[in-house]
């Protein structure tokens, strides 16, 4: 299975508001920037678009290493909320929905293909992919009109 590391970041003006995401894939000695975002969305959302459009971008099953500086990813990960939200029909411990289920539910079928780790890094503390993915997300943010 081929190793691949994802990196990814987003940025928002307001939240709500004006959206973008950021996602690098290192392959090797290989690099793909990857950026998106909508005109009107929330941090957490776009989070999760970064690291489906990461693990999307993938044409084989891989073992990834998703580095993000985002808790809301990386605990549900981590920390087995996802799986608990999915065991409970797409209900949280207090038996509210899940926001954003349907982004939790691709990033659920994209974890059956590849084999990921999810690692949580200090957001704007000079990592290198950290700050790029940021620079890809802002620049694709500050596309879209106020």
């Amino acid at each position: 299975m081929k190793h691949v590391d994802i990196y990814a970041d987003v940025a928002c003006r307001g939240n709500p508001g004006r959206g973008g995401w950021g996602a690098i894939l290192v392959y090797g000695s290989r690099e793909k920037e990857l950026s998106g975002g909508e005109a009107l969305t929330t941090n957490n959302r776009m989070e999760l678009m970064a690291a489906i459009a990461g693990m999307s971008a993938l044409r084989e099953p891989c073992e990834i290493v998703l580095t993000s500086d985002s808790k809301y990813l990386v605990d549900a990960i981590n920390k087995g909320w996802l799986a608990s939200w999915k065991k409970n029909g797409w209900r949280k411990a207090d038996k509210s929905a899940v926001l954003n289920v349907e982004l939790w539910q691709k990033i659920d079928s994209l974890l059956e293909i590849h084999d990921v780790s999810f690692v949580w890094v200090h957001g704007h503390t000079g990592h290198p992919y950290n700050e790029r993915c940021d620079a890809l997300a802002t620049a694709f943010a500050d596309k879209f009109k106020e």
